[in-house]
């Protein structure tokens, strides 16, 4: 449960995991990309347990591709408890497997996470760090941002710039900016207000809340890994390794 010093820290976390992994075949011709194994522990258990860590107590899982693959492997899971939400009839992008599953996820604040998000965490955990940050009385969306120079297996031109309060800004084309976004959010259910049934990319609601301007950002503390591809992993184990030194 929330705690009371805390009370807007998430406690039902949203886990996209639905998606066909082609950038990462040939190894997700065989097993769905949250399944691929770095460092002996699959992806998506490398979000499971920091969730479970910070106090969630229930984890809305997607799938689609392999699905009977992802539900055998997390029902091995005894925290946090599991609930599928099924998605092999129609793929629903982000924003609408979010919006299928939220009869699951409460009227509270609830984190979103891609089952491929994989960091490295600073002195405090980020999960923890983002959830007692969150403040729906101002933002919509808080999204946990990396460094776009500095982080490993990403060579993008980046997503946003950041305000001194924090607000998070489009990068405009043909620009670089400062900051990715690094599969993890924070967000209010209200946002989902009078969104389309059917498939729908969550990029729509982050310009929703960008117009609103509540669409805010944290910082990582910590190294963000883009595990993109097969050659990203060995990058990724590297710096795994490179940290617990």
């Amino acid at each position: 449960m929330p705690s009371a010093t805390h009370p807007s820290r998430p406690d039902h976390a949203m886990v996209l995991a639905a998606g066909l992994g082609t950038r990462m075949r040939p190894i997700t011709d065989a097993i769905p990309k949250p399944l691929v194994r770095v460092a002996g522990k699959t992806l998506i258990d490398h979000i499971l347990d920091p969730l479970a860590e910070a106090g969630v107590t229930t984890a809305v899982v997607n799938v689609h591709y392999r699905a009977d693959q992802m539900e055998a492997h997390l029902r091995g899971r005894s925290a946090p408890r599991i609930v599928i939400s099924d998605e092999r009839a129609e793929l629903l992008d982000s924003g609408g497997g979010v919006k299928k599953a939220l009869p699951h996820l409460g009227r509270r604040p609830f984190y979103v996470l891609n089952a491929d998000s994989f960091w490295i965490d600073g002195p405090r955990p980020n999960l923890a760090r983002l959830g007692d940050a969150f403040d729906p009385a101002r933002m919509d969306i808080l999204m946990l941002v990396a460094a776009t120079a500095t982080s490993t297996g990403y060579d993008g031109v980046g997503d946003f710039a950041m305000t001194p309060e924090g607000r998070l800004v489009r990068r405009a084309e043909r620009q670089v900016a400062p900051f990715v976004y690094a599969g993890v959010l924070a967000l209010s259910p209200a946002l989902f207000d009078g969104a389309p049934d059917g498939p729908f990319s969550l990029n729509r609601l982050f310009d929703r809340a960008a117009e609103r301007e509540r669409l805010y950002g944290l910082r990582l503390d910590g190294l963000w890994l883009h595990v993109g591809t097969p050659e990203a992993i060995a990058m990724a184990e590297e710096q795994i390794l490179e940290s617990a030194r």
